[in-house]
């Protein structure tokens, strides 16, 4: 971790030494701006039992820019697209550098609790979304066996 900023490694520190409920972060062992993430689906949504990987970059400019986060692991969601990108608000207009790396993954653990149709990023999520809730939430469901759920 030499040649860290001391936030990054106090950060990083924290993270694995007082862990938050549901998630892992650890630092890649060749970059430690390198994160490998789980997050288990939250209780009583539609992603209960997955272990959805991520992987959260911290950019040179991190505090004052926000960690690049994505899923790795195929999810059905309307506010993660195809290719894993998150449309959360913090990770992009509201950003503060009073945020920290726990508190993106919180609230990313929090966008699968409470899915938003009206903010998409995958368009035809939302759509089914909204046309038939329940419908889609099957789908999210039989995705989290079929991608994040080992057997």
């Amino acid at each position: 971790m030499a040649g860290l900023p001391r936030r990054i490694i106090k950060e990083t520190q924290r993270l694995v030494s007082d862990p938050v409920p549901g998630i892992t972060a650890c630092p890649d062992e060749s970059n430690a701006r390198y994160f490998h993430v789980h997050v288990i689906g939250p209780k009583d949504s539609p992603y209960e039992n997955g272990d959805f990987k991520l992987e959260l970059f911290l950019p040179e400019e991190y505090p004052m820019a926000p960690p690049k986060v994505r899923f790795v692991t195929k999810i059905y969601h309307p506010n993660i697209d195809k290719v894993g990108r998150i449309c959360l608000d913090i990770l992009k207009d509201k950003w503060s550098p009073a945020l920290q790396i726990r508190t993106v993954l919180l609230s990313i653990q929090a966008l699968l609790s409470a899915p938003n149709p009206d903010d998409p990023l995958a368009n035809d999520v939302a759509e089914e979304w909204k046309k038939d809730e329940n419908s889609a939430i099957r789908k999210a469901k039989e995705w989290t066996r079929k991608y994040a759920v080992s057997s």
